[in-house]
Parts: structure tokens; C-alpha cells; sequence
């Protein structure tokens, strides 16, 4: 489920993506997934994934849905990124309101802070399960073909 990238941004220009994920388990721990939607500020859809992570617990997909979603955005040329994604923990650690507590997210936690480190900017939201709709469509797909 791949669109084919546009040409990257003029040297020195910003290019802000929006980067819906989503990460889910069936059990937790049980058979997981990742779904991630990469588009431009103004909607247009450049890149989706659907991917099968193996056996995983519901927050160990969530991260990795964050890792392959600034991945996508690294490889398209963004700059600047914001990710939107369902789970409030995942959020709340990355922007360092919750601390990391549990010893199996530590380095999940430290390869996205490294992986965030060379955008210009960039911020993290949690909405509504509704309002990130496609990732969670792309989660439940990969799942079911699996």
C-alpha cells in the first residue's frame, strides 16, 4: 500500500508531514501491528504501511508504529513532523509529562528520541480512536491478513 514519494523539498526549505499512527495487539501480549499514514499539512496521503510486527503487548506496537511513521517521514524529506496517534501514554512519555517506568519501553523510548532528534521540529498528539481512523484501519487489516 505505497504511493510513489514526490520529489523532496528545495534545499534549505521546510517540509512539514503529518504522521498518523497506530499499533495494536490481539491479546497483550498476542500477534501485533503497525498501520501508518504519512501525508502533507494539507491532506494529501504520500505513503501508508500495514505491517505485521510479530508477537507484541498493545504499547510495544504503539511505538513502533511512531518508529516506522518518522522512518516514512525521514525517507520523504520531512523537516518538521507531527505525529497523531491514539495512545495518550505514548504521547505523554515522548513529550516528557510521563516518565518511562516500565524497564522493556526504556529503549523503544530512546530510539524514538533519537530518531525525533534531527527534525527542525517536531510534536506529538493523542486523539480520539476516531479521529486516526486509516492507522487503525491499516493495523486491523495487517492483522486479519495474517
Amino acid at each position: 500500500m505505497s504511493a510513489s514519494a514526490p520529489a523532496g523539498p528545495a534545499p534549505g526549505a521546510a517540509r512539514a508531514l503529518v504522521v498518523h499512527v497506530d499499533g495494536g495487539a490481539r491479546g497483550n501480549p498476542g500477534p501485533a501491528a503497525i498501520g501508518v499514514v504519512v501525508a502533507t499539512a494539507d491532506g494529501d496521503v504520500l505513503h501508508e504501511i500495514a505491517e505485521r510486527i510479530g508477537v507484541a503487548t498493545n504499547n510495544v506496537a504503539e511505538y513502533r508504529a511512531v518508529l516506522r511513521g518518522i522512518e516514512s517521514a525521514t525517507e520523504l524529506g520531512a523537516t518538521e513532523l507531527r505525529l497523531v496517534n491514539d495512545s495518550q501514554l505514548i504521547a505523554r512519555q515522548l513529550t516528557g509529562v510521563y516518565r518511562v517506568k516500565h524497564p522493556a519501553m526504556k529503549p523503544l523510548h530512546a530510539e524514538t528520541m533519537q530518531a525525533l532528534a534531527p527534525f527542525a521540529r517536531w510534536e506529538i498528539r493523542s486523539v480520539p480512536r476516531e479521529q486516526n481512523a486509516r492507522a487503525d484501519a491499516l493495523v486491523n487489516a495487517a492483522l486479519d491478513a495474517g
